[in-house]
């Protein structure tokens, strides 16, 4: 049986890597800085993720929603949080993943979530702001990169991808 919540945690941490790389690569080839709205949305996108995983957990998370990083920052990010995700994701059983959570959104509203479903949201969501940054990347004179999961899925079956 295909497990859906890991499959897209995986591709999630490629599609974030891949984005990663390519503003490096963008980076050495152009001698200018990463424009900031697109530092701003890939941190947020990053943020994110600390932000469920402290909710998940019942910890605070070390990140504001919209708190920008240096593009250094957010390589460490990814590392940091991509592993945990992963980790929860496949450790989660039938119990964890129809546990919910009641949480506190960065506008002060309350909401309750089924585990299940922060698992889909959380690279659904990354995936709307990586196409954001793409479209910003673009109206910059910037070439962006294609993150597209049947992208990551045509790769796999290619064995161009290692499997996390």
């Amino acid at each position: 049986m295909i497990n859906t919540n890991e499959k897209l945690a995986v591709y999630n941490v490629w599609a974030n890597d891949t984005l990663l790389r390519h503003l490096d690569k963008t980076v050495a080839e152009t001698g200018q800085p990463i424009p900031a709205n697109v530092l701003r949305l890939f941190s947020h996108v990053l943020n994110a993720q600390y932000i469920w995983i402290g909710r998940l957990t019942n910890t605070p998370s070390p990140v504001k929603v919209w708190q920008e990083h240096p593009l250094e920052e957010l390589h460490r990010m990814h590392e940091q949080t991509s592993e945990r995700w992963l980790g929860m994701v496949r450790a989660a059983d039938d119990a964890e993943l129809s546990r919910t959570i009641t949480y506190t959104n960065s506008a002060g509203d309350g909401f309750t979530s089924v585990v299940s479903d922060i698992f889909t949201h959380m690279p659904v969501h990354a995936n709307y702001h990586r196409g954001q940054v793409a479209i910003k990347m673009r109206d910059a004179g910037l070439e962006p990169i294609n993150t597209d999961f049947i992208t990551y899925c045509r790769q796999l079956d290619a064995g161009q991808v290692v499997s996390l």
